[in-house]
């Protein structure tokens, strides 16, 4: 399992773009799977930055396991910042035009959407946001 730990900042974004893609280059990731994968973490990792620390800097984890049989990818988002369920949030009504929609909940709509497992847990003061998607077609 590979680890980055980084400050839970915006800027911070493109370094963990570059880890998570630089594995999955190195695993055969197809490049459709890897535009999934990439949009998922910017959603997730932006989602920390900006709402985990209420205005503060703390920390984020971003875990990868690739799995050879079936070929797939687990990443797992850790932050202490406040408890929060993303998956938990109702799934937008995306039959309405986007002036009728709430706004919000859509990016975690999406990933729920474009990846194969979500799960969510919060243990010993840390959130734990797990994806899981196979890598091939």
């Amino acid at each position: 399992m590979k680890e980055l730990v980084v400050d839970a900042k915006i800027e911070n974004l493109e370094q963990v773009l570059d880890f998570v893609n630089g594995e999955l280059e190195a695993a055969g990731c197809f490049m459709k799977v890897q535009v999934q994968l990439d949009i998922t973490v910017e959603e997730i990792f932006v989602n920390i930055a900006h709402y985990a620390y209420e205005g503060g800097v703390g920390k984020a984890v971003i875990r990868m396991h690739i799995q050879e049989e079936p070929k797939a990818v687990e990443i797992i988002f850790m932050d202490w910042g406040m408890p929060y369920n993303p998956l938990e949030r109702e799934d937008p009504d995306v039959t309405l035009s986007a002036e009728d929609r709430q706004i919000g909940g859509l990016g975690i709509y999406m990933v729920k959407k474009s990846m194969d497992d979500v799960s969510y847990e919060y243990k010993d003061g840390q959130n734990i946001l797990i994806i899981q998607k196979k890598l091939t077609a």
